[in-house]
């Protein structure tokens, strides 16, 4: 057979459209189905219309309408700190471990437990290695190396209680961001933008920073964890540099005017439109926005960038002078474009991996860290925006209560996070790990839990947000997932 044939229908339609438009009676029924389950089905899931030609080049406002319930935020800014922080030295203090130091573990702590490097060796206690405090009025108990966190002590609640399911460092930042250790399924950056779009109409509505320091482990930190996964890629989050080009290849070309190119991208566009109203591939809707991102970017982007308008009590509280790939300078420019309407900031510290050395290595991580984090939750509430804003501080797992020489193995049964800004209750500690810090024993938050929490802010039912692909409805907390009501406000 000659596929050479002028036969239109096999030169201009590929095989994806030409099955989905012959299909017919049962078939046609079973696609629908496929595309919209409450046709024959009870109960509302929350999933995309099919996008129409005319409008791919409006903004997306999310497949959430109405939303379930009344949301508390509009954005989430999440400091992730890769590699592990331990909870022993940051915001879990153990006093009975400190006097089980160079002791035996006891063995019906570790007793059939999982253990990464240290499985098959000796279990020795390991003293916290640094003292705690107590600080506001709320008096939480927070370790001195973060005496500017601690100054915020009375906006954040700290979750002592957080378990993952990876003790291994990339299946584990998989699972904290996914919620699931299965690589190649939708960040939650991505299910967010998926669901409620975005506000900004110059940005995306997912950026991602990283930094790193001189202490520890730089975690390296593949761009799958904010990638969309089986969701339209237009949904997958956007690396932002902080020094040199924020994003690459932005630049017009030399010797091109706006107007020129603003004729080029349009004339693409076209042919883009053509082409999707023939095959109906959501990628060629992703290429029509990010085209139109792209050409609004060029713009909007080098004056986001530009802290020189920053005044210097601003530069000055968060510690840095803009611009210089440091933590802090990530966390102001995460306040300029939470300003802007981004809906899902992510910033990626790769430093907290401490296998050796923890003492010191800890309170240097520490101290790239703590000014930033907590300038930037006393700017959104300076700014009025804090009560809009969600912000996590937490890494994927925590560390063992058991040295491995002078550092601490990776331990995912009991670690810390804290959360502040609109709908969590400041001033609180929430669940506790055993005397040893080795299990959560007392309102475990598991990290399907948090991420059913993270959308009840938004206003949304976790357990509606589902996208169906391959013939199964997929949603961020899998099959589990339970809203940790008591640090709402």
């Amino acid at each position: 057979m000659d596929f050479r044939s002028s036969d239109p229908l096999r030169t201009h339609i590929h095989r994806r459209a030409f099955l989905g438009r012959s299909t017919t009676g049962i078939g046609s029924l079973a696609l629908a189905s496929l595309l919209d389950p409450s046709l024959l089905r009870g109960g509302e899931l929350s999933r995309a219309p099919a996008p129409s030609p005319s409008r791919q080049r409006e903004r997306w406002t999310g497949v959430v309408h109405p939303l379930h319930f009344a949301p508390k935020v509009k954005r989430i800014i999440y400091l992730y700190m890769a590699g592990g922080p331990s909870h022993l030295e940051t915001f879990d203090f153990k006093p009975d471990l400190a006097r089980m130091h160079g002791r035996p573990m006891p063995e019906s702590f570790t007793r059939g437990m999982p253990i990464a490097q240290l499985q098959g060796q000796k279990l020795v206690c390991f003293a916290p290695q640094h003292a705690f405090g107590r600080y506001g009025s709320s008096g939480q108990e927070i370790s001195t190396i973060f005496p500017h966190v601690a100054t915020i002590a009375d906006q954040i609640c700290i979750i002592r209680s957080m378990v993952t399911e990876a003790i291994n460092h990339d299946p584990a930042h998989t699972y904290m961001n996914t919620g699931t250790t299965i690589s190649g399924r939708p960040a939650m950056g991505s299910w967010l933008t998926y669901g409620l779009g975005s506000e900004s109409e110059d940005l995306p509505g997912f950026v991602v920073l990283t930094s790193t320091g001189r202490f520890g482990q730089a975690q390296p930190i593949s761009t799958r964890q904010w990638h969309s996964g089986f969701l339209p890629s237009r949904f997958q989050g956007v690396r932002f540099y902080s020094q040199g080009d924020p994003v690459l290849y932005l630049g017009r070309p030399k010797g091109t005017t706006v107007d020129r190119q603003r004729d080029v991208v349009d004339a693409v566009q076209q042919l883009n439109e053509l082409e999707q109203e023939r095959v109906e591939d959501p990628e060629i809707a992703t290429r029509v926005a990010a085209y139109e991102t792209a050409f609004r970017m060029q713009a909007s982007v080098p004056e986001l960038i530009d802290l020189s308008r920053e005044p210097r009590h601003v530069l000055d509280l968060y510690g840095t002078e803009g611009a210089d790939g440091s933590f802090a300078a990530n966390c102001l420019l995460a306040r300029r474009l939470a300003e802007r309407g981004v809906r899902f900031i992510q910033l990626y510290h790769r430093d907290w991996d401490h296998h050796s050395l923890i003492k010191e290595h800890v309170a240097g991580t520490a101290r790239e860290v703590d000014q930033g984090a907590a300038a930037l939750v006393k700017d959104l509430k300076q700014r009025g925006m804090l009560e809009e804003t969600l912000v996590v501080w937490g890494g994927e797992f925590g560390r063992t209560p058991m040295a491995q020489g002078n550092g601490r193995d990776h331990h995912i049964k009991g670690f810390s996070i804290w959360l502040a800004g609109g709908g969590i209750k400041g001033g609180i500690t929430y669940g506790a790990t055993d005397e040893f810090g080795y299990s959560a024993v007392q309102d475990v938050v598991h990290v399907n839990d948090l991420h059913a929490t993270i959308l009840a802010l938004f206003g949304i039912d976790h357990r509606r947000l589902v996208y169906r692909f391959q013939g199964r409805d997929f949603r961020l907390t899998d099959v589990a997932g339970q809203v940790v009501k008591p640090i709402l406000s």
